[in-house]
């Protein structure tokens, strides 16, 4: 048992911490060791163990990487200064004058075809998407039916013909009849002036006393028929000229019919040739709406053809941004369908009105409500023909068009 001695020096005596325990148990055994300068450390205890060396102050070794990082924020300010004074030359000098929206589109003037008669498709000879050449044809439609009317118009001609032919032998020979009745005519009138003579002759004797009253009456009735024969023979002449005028008047009523007989024959003529529908324009055909055996009737639509090697570009533009947009003014076009490619193109016109005005239903502003809405103009932009050529812009593509309307500047050539 301890005694009161040891107990009052446990209460004086401060307790070693766990570390200085730890520390002195960790080199009791070197205690005990012959080396007297480790039993020496070992007596002082922790408390007189040479404390290590310190590091070398913070300030010391802060100092270059400060330095570093000065240098790092002015490169990065100089680079944006530098970016900031390029971005100011470049909107000074292109930018400002540079006009664009995202509102635009591919167009093409494409063709509806359709049916000008009515039948069977007999055959389809382009392939869907496939390009077609003007003239071409794309449709065969069945012409059993037309053929048969245009053999029918051409027999009816032909038997105009000889109906024509047969009233012009008419003519001739009415011609012969005037001719005869001209020469009874003169005939008649011959005998007439001879009667006339020798009635005057006996008129003279008888008024002399030289000749009978019976011969007398006889040269006077002689007299009186040779008249009424010349006036016979004059009206048959008459009559003989009118029929070959009426003769005359109905061939030119059977060539009249013959030209209506003409205008039937080129009218099936025609229906016969559009049962080949054929292609407008150069383009590629697509779109297509029926199959072959299909019944169309006349004005039904059966397919497109688009038309890209004359394509062109809506930009559908603010009306704030018109003021500065001319015809001529250089176009740059940025397809959405290869960000990687720019084309250069020309403002070609400015349409006459928004193109609110030519909805189906355009708009009436004369309302009570009102709510003021920035309207668009649309712009016709040309696509230089060697660009069109390659096939690479589609009807209804969407495009990003930037205008210059700098003055003096040029489209690209």
């Amino acid at each position: 048992m301890a005694g009161p001695r040891d107990q009052a020096a446990r209460i004086l005596r401060s307790e070693p911490d766990a570390a200085d325990s730890a520390a002195v148990r960790a080199v009791a055994p070197a205690a005990e060791t012959s080396d007297p300068a480790v039993a020496e450390t070992v007596a002082r205890g922790p408390a007189e163990t040479p404390a290590p060396a310190k590091p070398a102050p913070a300030a010391q070794t802060a100092a270059p990487k400060s330095g570093k990082k000065k240098v790092v924020l002015l490169g990065i300010g100089a680079v944006l200064a530098l970016a900031a004074a390029a971005y100011g030359v470049n909107y000074y000098l292109v930018g400002r004058f540079m006009v664009s929206t995202d509102d635009a589109y591919v167009r093409a003037n494409n063709t509806t075809l359709g049916a000008r008669v009515s039948g069977h498709i007999a055959a389809i000879l382009p392939g869907d998407n496939t390009s077609v050449r003007a003239g071409d044809v794309l449709f065969r439609i069945d012409d059993g039916d037309y053929r048969i009317a245009v053999d029918a118009a051409r027999r009816k001609i032909a038997t105009q013909q000889a109906t024509i032919d047969r009233i012009g032998r008419q003519v001739t020979a009415m011609q012969s009849a005037v001719e005869q009745a001209s020469a009874q005519l003169a005939s008649a009138d011959a005998a007439s002036k001879r009667a006339k003579l020798d009635f005057d002759r006996q008129d003279a004797l008888s008024t002399k006393g030289f000749a009978s009253r019976a011969i007398f009456e006889t040269s006077q009735a002689s007299r009186d028929q040779s008249a009424a024969a010349v006036l016979a023979a004059k009206a048959a002449a008459d009559a003989a000229r009118d029929n070959v005028e009426v003769t005359k008047a109905q061939q030119n009523e059977a060539r009249a019919l013959l030209a209506e007989l003409q205008s039937a024959l080129d009218k099936a003529e025609r229906d016969l040739s559009f049962t080949e529908v054929k292609a407008p324009v150069d383009g590629i055909f697509s779109n297509r709406l029926v199959n072959t055996g299909d019944f169309i009737s006349a004005g039904q639509r059966l397919a497109n053809v688009v038309p890209l090697d004359a394509v062109y570009i809506d930009a559908n533009f603010k009306e704030t941004q018109l003021r500065r947009l001319k015809p001529g003014q250089p176009v740059r076009i940025e397809l959405d369908a290869d960000a990687s490619r720019d084309i250069e193109g020309v403002v070609d016109s400015l349409a006459p009105a928004a193109g609110a005005v030519f909805t189906l239903l355009p708009p009436d502003n004369a309302t009570g409500n009102f709510t003021k809405i920035v309207q668009r103009v649309p712009v016709r932009i040309k696509v230089p023909a060697a660009i069109a050529k390659e096939n690479l812009l589609r009807a209804g593509m969407s495009v990003y068009v930037r205008v210059n309307t700098k003055p003096g500047a040029e489209p690209a050539k």
